[in-house]
């Protein structure tokens, strides 16, 4: 057994204690009836692009609270009668500004694709969350010790109102919707297939918000902002970790019942495979990783093409 072989021996086969409380279930059954019949408020203006054959618009509607979520759809054009496939793909933590041209991938691929900016990062989206104290530079330590009103919730309930937006358009075939995301992206993509049963396959290129706990201790990621709070008011560390724990796809994979890929880099020291493996393991449904042993956190050609792979399988159209 080479070393690298003995490396993914021992990733398989680590068993960490689970963090979910008691109440998680709850929490979320109460999570998804509050915002279930929420209105979108929703706009969508179409806008120039230059790419050939395809239409494209800006999109807005509302989410957790009354901010206006921004995304960006695409879809090919012409065939009014025909459904798309529909991808809905989120950002990595401070993501850019989406612009047509960069979802070009999927509209050459026959699918509509609609990206999703979140609050307050590098995209075009603001925020109206109000927080009490004190944070930690970017964004996920707001109202950290408080599971009803943190950042975590907020975005995670974007994106399923997002979800709900794209499966609700003209040109979108609502039985053949997947979550698409890298890094937070791909931590959202598992988060949502967890909790709605909109999407049917999931893929997640090196998925964030997975084992939070350890992230915490040794991710060089978006979790350091959680430690460097703790390091300011380890009084509230306690509060922090349960909080977390609502949104960590560790405790939440085994709600997951459609087809999932999930890449996986073993040097990456963002979103580091010791919290990727144990999450992955207990995913109950058809599942497929890739691993790549060199690799840093990182979504290169190899990855993308694999995912659309498992993608076009489970999304192959159906007549």
């Amino acid at each position: 057994m080479n070393a690298i072989e003995r490396r993914i021996r021992d990733l398989n086969n680590l068993r960490p204690d689970l963090t979910a409380r008691e109440d998680l279930q709850q929490y979320w059954e109460e999570t998804l009836q509050t915002f279930n019949d929420k209105p979108l408020n929703s706009s969508r203006t179409q806008v120039e692009s230059h790419m050939e054959g395809v239409e494209a618009y800006e999109v807005h509607f509302e989410g957790f609270d009354g901010t206006p979520i921004r995304g960006m759809y695409v879809h090919p054009a012409g065939g009014k009668e025909r459904k798309w496939p529909c991808i809905v793909t989120y950002p990595g933590y401070q993501g850019t500004y989406y612009e047509p041209e960069s979802l070009a991938m999927w509209a050459c691929a026959g699918y509509a694709v609609l990206a999703i900016d979140l609050r307050g990062q590098k995209g075009g989206t603001g925020s109206q969350l109000t927080f009490d104290s004190g944070v930690i530079k970017g964004f996920v330590s707001q109202n950290i010790t408080d599971k009803y009103r943190c950042y975590y919730r907020a975005i995670v309930v974007d994106c399923l109102k997002g979800l709900e937006w794209a499966a609700q358009q003209p040109e979108v075939d609502k039985r053949r919707v997947a979550t698409v995301g890298s890094s937070q992206g791909g931590g959202i993509a598992l988060l949502t297939a967890a909790l709605s049963d909109i999407p049917s396959v999931a893929v997640a290129h090196v998925p964030n918000m997975c084992r939070i706990d350890y992230a915490m201790l040794s991710s060089t990621g978006s979790t350091t902002e959680l430690s460097q709070y703790c390091e300011v008011y380890p009084d509230r560390l306690e509060q922090v970790l349960e909080t977390v724990s609502y949104f960590d796809m560790f405790n939440l994979a085994d709600r997951i019942s459609i087809p999932v890929f999930v890449s996986v880099c073993l040097k990456d020291l963002v979103c580091m495979p010791e919290t990727i493996f144990p999450m992955y393991d207990r995913i109950v449904s058809e599942k497929e990783m890739e691993i790549y042993p060199f690799s840093g956190h990182t979504v290169g050609s190899h990855q993308l093409k694999a995912g659309m792979a498992f993608m076009k399988k489970h999304l192959a159209r159906v007549e």
